[in-house]
């Protein structure tokens, strides 16, 4: 029994020992690089915070000013951590090393990842499409939402979002559209219309529309001489919110304006002549003609 509880307090006395020769000889370099942990972490958010409101005074786009603000946090807090190893007299050279060899395994890996990343970079700092920009590739369109680092955010017509990894658009076509968009409407009047009142009347909806721009001026003209009317083209330009709204407006406005005006907008219609020896669908032969509507 003796033996036993001298074997257990020679193992506190040594166990203590040690505590106190680990603690003289590693303490003060611990709470030395907890000092310099927290003081490098503060020091990071407060760099962020300033670079951040010195980039918001400058025209620069989100992505680019967020890329910059976590690069100098990133390097600023490389800095805190070789201090902090330098502190334990960790050798920094062999680490180096070490990390390149890692950061090389872990790049194969990532191909995707860091392809997105730099097609992204070539996007900011190339720009060829903004914020609020209507654009179409690869299959896909909407208004540019927000270009992030790895990725693009377009908006539809429907509210929903697309989103389109970086690399797939780097070295596609790209339809940039900008902040407005042309609408492509058309309406026909009957061969015996003054075109002149027709097309008239259709510059005045336009003016009185207020989704349609000024500036670029619409166009309005005749496009086609169809089989049963006369097709007048009109193209006026909006921005890109009122590009769904001012279509269906601009095609209620001409409805009204041309009863009101009594120009008709014809349907289709064909003109078939009866030839025969006997009378069909009590027509005789000669005496007329039937008007069928397109589809009878």
């Amino acid at each position: 029994m003796g033996s036993t509880t001298n074997s257990v307090i020679s193992t506190v006395e040594q166990l203590r020992t040690k505590f106190v020769d680990f603690s003289a000889e590693y303490g003060l370099r611990v709470v030395g690089a907890v000092i310099i942990f927290v003081a490098g972490l503060f020091l990071a958010r407060w760099v962020g915070r300033s670079l951040q409101a010195w980039l918001d005074k400058h025209d620069l786009e989100p992505p680019v000013k967020t890329l910059f603000v976590r690069v100098v946090k990133l390097l600023l807090m490389i800095a805190v951590v070789l201090m902090m190893l330098q502190v334990f007299n960790v050798p920094i050279a062999p680490l180096v090393a070490g990390l390149g060899v890692a950061g090389v395994g872990i790049g194969l890996a990532l191909q995707g990842v860091l392809s997105n990343l730099v097609a992204g970079l070539l996007i900011i700092f190339t720009k060829p499409f903004r914020v609020g920009e209507y654009i179409e590739l690869a299959g896909v369109h909407g208004q540019v939402k927000n270009i992030e680092l790895f990725s693009t955010v377009l908006t539809h017509a429907d509210l929903s979002n697309v989103m389109i990894p970086n690399r797939k658009i780097v070295g596609e076509i790209l339809h940039n559209y900008g902040k407005i968009r042309q609408l492509d409407l058309s309406v026909g009047v009957a061969y015996g219309t003054n075109t002149e009142k027709a097309m008239a009347i259709l510059r005045e909806i336009l003016a009185n529309n207020p989704r349609v721009l000024k500036n670029p001026t619409p166009g309005v003209g005749i496009t086609m001489l169809s089989d049963s009317s006369i097709n007048i083209a009109v193209k006026p330009w909006t921005s890109v919110a009122d590009y769904g709204a001012a279509g269906a407006e601009i095609y209620q406005a001409i409805i009204l304006q041309f009863r009101a005006n009594q120009i008709e907008i014809p349907f289709p219609q064909r003109e078939v002549r009866v030839l025969g020896n006997g009378p069909v669908n009590g027509v005789e032969p000669g005496l007329g003609t039937i008007k069928l509507r397109e589809g009878s």
